[in-house]
């Protein structure tokens, strides 16, 4: 099991700034929305903490269904269970601070700036645009 914290004030406004325990389904749409099954999932809102279990088919849909939910304005933290289908090394995850630059995120994991495309394409959709980062959005970097 993975205990994963977030910025609770930073991330997409779903539930004005609250997390819903009546609104489990929103964030289903939510890991929809990033490109993962979410059926296999189950979602349980405790106060600023949602709590993920269930089976996911790769390390990736893990990964992003973790931070779809953990990228949101009111969510403080993430704890998982979730049971991957095909094991996979996982990533890092990294808390974007005030000043970073996808190039610059890049620099300091993989050690060449030029690699920002990895990071860019293993956050989307979750990302529209390798510009449109915030402080306190948690990414994942891939090994």
């Amino acid at each position: 099991m993975g205990v994963f914290s977030f910025l609770k004030s930073a991330g997409k406004a779903v539930f004005g700034g609250k997390a819903a325990a009546e609104e489990p389904e929103k964030l289903k749409e939510e890991i929809a929305g990033v490109g993962v099954d979410a059926g296999g999932l189950d979602i349980v809102v405790v106060g600023d903490t949602v709590k993920l279990t269930g089976k996911a088919a790769t390390q990736e849909a893990r990964e992003k269904a973790i931070l779809a939910v953990g990228n949101i304005e009111g969510v403080a933290t993430v704890e998982e269970a979730i049971v991957v289908e095909a094991s996979e090394p996982e990533s890092v995850f990294h808390t974007v601070e005030r000043g970073d630059t996808l190039s610059a995120i890049a620099r300091k994991h993989y050690g060449d700036a030029n690699a920002y495309t990895k990071i860019f394409e293993a956050n989307k959709p979750m990302l529209s645009h390798p510009d449109k980062i915030y402080p306190g959005q948690v990414l994942r970097i891939p090994g």
